[in-house]
């Protein structure tokens, strides 16, 4: 069940009509400085609802939750503690005595911020000189105030100048001269007073500032018991919407239509992670440029377009595969950047993993969608296959016209090293080394009319997960005009096998299928088909410096080692 963690939940039972004198609060921390209870302050308010804080007095500042009557603050107390958002030790405190109101900065007294038809607008002046931090600060005290921050301040102070654009060192809480000129630039561009030291009240500036881009994300901690994942996300912008195994889907709820989220959860081991991570490679949602780093046990890919910039985290822990993944609008990169580092620093896992029957089959189910997510297609795919030892694969030019993209397999990005329109050939080279299961051996020499054949490829446009045999005759070694480069097959494929290699029964391979070409005031008979001759497929090789390797099977081969010998050579040619 997804559970909203903020304390609007428990607002409907505050003491609206209270006097000053019993109004109570839950209490969840206190803190001997200023500085220290405001940074604690504003990491509990961008998780929760309905964060103040007070000076308690002798030397304390309390921050707290509410207001409630003394049952509601009892209840918000229980239901807070079993949701683990609160510290254990948390406790119900009447706010009779309560002083100057810190958080949020600009507050008033306890009494006075309880009663809604209250008219006080000045602020209760504390009779203590803790508060005078609120005011400006000489050097002195900046250089007094700042010592008091703990290195998580320190560090978030470094990363919210170097998000103002004013540091750009490593993130390691230690003030050196760095850190020290990010300050001074920050205060030169703010009209401060360019010490290199930063005020109590300037630290708040710079953090205001850093945390302004947040505003309408609201921020929140969801904590989802079914597949084991809680962490802040931008519930402003997104909306728990359905369990689709292995996701649990947040989509968009408000006008950023791109933004999306997915916890990630189930059960595996490094095989079915790496599984997951190809998966999410063909995702809409997961654009194809950007880094990509797999490991044992865990990966990381960041997907870019001129729409969308997503990111995807996933690991391995024992038996348990859990993640996130954010989608964001492009152009918004700020505004990202600060959601996903609040993201990235409140995942936290829980027990248990997402189970695979919550989410039982029905009619929504396609080929194209995978955990009703849609998968990304090719603009056009056609069949191709191993020449070479190195991954060299043999297609036809209609497979690779146009595109910005050309993958092997779904898998292996390819490049072109040599295109022949004329001939109707085409060789790839994929980017990265692959090494084929087996490549084709050629038969050239010249095939017997009627003789069977049986052609490897893709229908359907990959819809099969492995190619398909077509089987046909050899009707002419020429095609209807003549040309002996080419032969006339007898053969019903499907547009995407086109570019299959053409076998004969012992195995070899004696030709290329070709793409299908009715003239314009002709259409042949749908049986009528064409393939380019294995000699002009080796002369090709052979003058672009690949040995071809010829065929030595003199035995008739069986329809399973068929299969099986057409499988490890073809390959399904993508373009995107």
């Amino acid at each position: 069940m997804i559970k909203l963690l903020a304390a609007f939940l428990f607002l409907g039972v505050s003491a609206v009509s209270a006097t000053a004198q019993d109004t109570f609060w839950v209490q969840i921390e206190a803190r001997k400085t200023l500085t220290g209870a405001q940074d604690r302050a504003r990491e509990y308010a961008g998780t929760i609802d309905s964060v103040h804080g007070y000076y308690l007095g002798d030397g304390f500042y309390g921050i707290f939750i509410g207001p409630y009557s003394e049952a509601s603050a009892e209840t918000a107390l229980g239901t807070l503690l079993g949701l683990g958002v609160i510290p254990s030790d948390s406790f119900v405190k009447n706010g009779r005595f309560f002083q100057q109101q810190f958080w949020p900065i600009g507050g008033r007294t306890a009494s006075s911020a309880q009663l809604p038809q209250a008219t006080l607008e000045t602020p209760v002046s504390a009779n203590i000189s803790d508060a005078a931090p609120l005011s400006d600060e000489t050097p002195a005290q900046a250089r007094a105030s700042e010592s008091e921050l703990d290195r998580p301040a320190r560090e978030e102070l470094q990363k919210a100048l170097k998000w103002a654009g004013f540091y750009s060192a490593a993130i390691d809480g230690s003030f050196g001269r760095g850190t020290r000129s990010a300050m001074q630039a920050w205060q030169v561009a703010n009209n401060q007073d360019p010490s290199g030291i930063l005020t109590t009240r300037q630290r708040e500036m710079l953090f205001d500032q850093y945390n302004s881009v947040l505003e309408g994300t609201r921020m929140r901690l969801v904590r989802d018991d079914a597949s084991g994942i809680q962490m802040q996300i931008p519930t402003g912008l997104v909306a728990f919407t359905e369990y689709k195994p292995p996701f649990v889907r947040f989509d968009p709820s408000a006008d950023v239509a791109e933004a999306q989220v997915l916890f990630i959860s189930q059960q595996g081991d490094a095989g079915r992670l790496k599984g997951l991570y190809e998966i999410m490679q063909i995702l809409d949602i997961v654009p194809t440029t950007g880094s990509r780093t797999l490991t044992k046990s865990s990966f990381e890919i960041e997907g870019i377009n001129d729409d969308l910039h997503s990111y995807t985290s996933v690991s391995l822990e024992g038996t348990d595969i859990k993640g996130f993944t954010l989608v964001w609008p492009a152009g918004d990169e700020a505004r990202r950047e600060r959601v996903l580092d609040i993201m990235k620093s409140s995942f936290s896992r829980l027990d248990g993993v997402l189970d695979p029957a919550i989410a039982p089959p029905n009619e929504d189910q396609a080929i194209d969608m995978v955990a009703g997510l849609a998968v990304r297609q090719p603009r056009m795919s056609r069949s191709g296959f191993f020449v070479s030892d190195n991954g060299i694969v043999a297609t036809t030019p209609e497979a690779i016209e146009s595109c910005e993209r050309i993958t092997l397999d779904r898998e292996y990005e390819a490049e072109p090293i040599m295109t022949d329109a004329d001939l109707g050939i085409a060789l790839l080279r994929p980017t990265e080394s692959i090494s084929p299961l087996n490549v084709a051996a050629f038969e050239i020499r010249t095939p017997r009319l009627q003789d069977q054949i049986v052609v490897g490829g893709y229908p359907y446009n990959g819809v099969l997960s492995a190619p398909t045999l077509t089987y046909g005759q050899v009707v002419d070694i020429r095609n209807l005009s003549g040309d002996d480069r080419i032969g006339r097959l007898s053969i019903l494929p499907q547009p995407s096998d086109a570019g299959g290699p053409v076998f004969d029964k012992f195995g070899a391979v004696i030709g290329m299928l070709l793409p299908r070409i009715d003239g314009n005031a002709q259409v042949l008979p749908p049986e009528v088909n064409f393939s380019l001759d294995a000699g002009q497929i080796t002369a090709t090789l052979e003058s672009n410096g690949i040995t071809a390797t010829r065929s030595e099977d003199t035995q008739e081969m069986s329809p399973v080692a068929m299969t099986r010998r057409a499988a490890d050579i073809t390959v399904l040619v993508s373009c995107w």
